[in-house]
């Protein structure tokens, strides 16, 4: 039996949940994880690019062209790989830990070429070491001491207890963050699930305070806006005509800049709520249990990442709604403009009408001129005729027909004068 047709989608969209995959980690082993952002306006394939060069050099087979991910074992060490939207990230994994797990770190395995050469610049770097616990209580001064620079700890049991977390969220001399993870009894898949997600927390935590330095920034900018904003406001109040296109000017200046700002800082403002989002997921995926004494992922971050996400989020509204008050401000002069240009328009057509007038009282008046003119000039030819008659010896008299010539002249040049008018006037219309 056969079914139709598969959507040329179909198999892509079904993988896509089962790509990237976390690692199998059996303990003792040495996680190094470094994220990058690519230079801007770089091409998106650097990354991969350096991946392929070092899949060859261990002649292993290289992610094909386009790849966004790419996991194998290249021998001394096994490699992934990822290509996210802002950043790409590398993993190496060595199988055994010296008696300080953080001496040498699987990072040092790499060739030192190769990692000079990888395109962007770090936003996370991290160790993790995943040992065996040996069921010893806790030291965690003794811990802090000898792994973490002396630094107040964080951490708890994960994964109902199967494992112990331990980091101190902070940056060592070498450049990387450390995570210690005590084993339990997990299974492989379990520890690569774990790894991945205090990796995720410490990576999606610092991208999402990228829009920290953003928002404060942005702070004062938004204050001067308000300010001038609440200016025009203020003068629009008792403004007359002639103040209202400088007001204008002033708003649509304001409502440009402050579309502009909201257009560059939408992005950066939605990506960070984005990754919080995912930080508060993977927390939840550890299932964290309180260790007496030492404080929890979820803890530390709701106590110093939250506020600076609120701080965001606040900033995104704050601007958001200034764009929107910028807008409702314009809208009212732009109706007042309207209006006062409405009065104008009328003022305008009511002078035109009273030229009109004018100008027709001074062709009626043109008009009667014209018909004396016409009539005068007629009916002294009408004399010079009348007078050559009367030489004749014809009994006519000039004067008389030169009287009774002047209202009948009249008369039909006035007649045909308005035939004329009449004339033009339909053909106008």
């Amino acid at each position: 039996m056969s079914i139709p047709a598969s959507h040329p989608l179909r198999v892509e969209l079904n993988d896509e949940v089962h790509a990237r995959p976390p690692e199998a980690l059996a303990p003792p082993c040495r996680i190094s994880h470094i994220a990058l952002i690519p230079p801007e306006g770089a091409p998106r394939d650097q990354a991969l690019a350096a991946v392929q060069d070092l899949a060859r050099r261990h002649g292993a087979p290289p992610p094909e062209a386009g790849a966004a991910h790419y996991s194998a074992d290249l021998g001394p060490y096994r490699l992934k790989w990822e290509r996210h939207t802002e950043f790409s990230r590398f993993m190496v994994i060595v199988r055994g830990v010296a008696a300080d797990p953080f001496s040498t770190t699987a990072f040092n395995v790499l060739p030192a070429d190769w990692i000079e050469a990888l395109p962007g610049r770090v936003i996370a770097a991290q160790h993790v070491a995943l040992v065996p616990d040996d069921s010893a209580p806790l030291d965690l001064a003794a811990l802090s001491a000898r792994y973490f620079a002396g630094n107040h700890l964080i951490g708890a049991e994960v994964s109902g207890g199967r494992a112990t977390a331990i980091t101190d969220f902070r940056i060592q001399a070498d450049g990387f963050s450390r995570f210690l993870l005590l084993d339990r009894g997990t299974g492989e898949r379990q520890a690569g699930r774990i790894v991945q997600r205090l990796l995720e927390i410490d990576t999606y935590r610092v991208m999402a305070l990228l829009a920290f330095p953003l928002a404060r920034e942005l702070s004062p900018v938004l204050a001067a806006h308000e300010r001038e904003l609440a200016a025009v406001a203020d003068a629009l109040v008792n403004c007359g005509e002639n103040d209202e296109p400088v007001l204008l000017d002033r708003l649509t200046r304001l409502a440009a800049e402050t579309e502009s700002g909201e257009a560059r800082n939408r992005y950066r403002f939605s990506a960070a709520a984005a990754y919080y989002e995912i930080v508060q997921r993977r927390i939840d995926d550890l299932r964290e249990g309180r260790i007496e004494g030492m404080q929890t992922v979820r803890e530390f971050t709701e106590r110093r990442l939250a506020p600076a996400m609120n701080t965001c989020l606040a900033m995104a509204q704050r601007q958001e709604m200034l764009s929107q008050r910028v807008a409702r401000a314009t809208q009212l002069l732009s109706t007042r403009v309207d209006l006062t240009r409405e009065r104008q328009n009328q003022a305008l057509l009511a002078s035109m009408d009273r030229r009109a007038r004018q100008q027709l009282r001074l062709q009626q008046t043109v008009e009667g001129l014209s018909v004396a003119a016409i009539t005068y000039y007629v009916v002294g030819l009408i004399a010079y005729a009348a007078k050559a008659l009367s030489d004749t010896r014809l009994p006519i008299r000039d004067d008389v027909v030169t009287g009774l010539a002047v209202p009948l002249v009249a008369l039909l040049v006035y007649s045909a004068t308005r035939r004329v008018r009449r004339r033009m006037e339909r053909e106008d219309t």
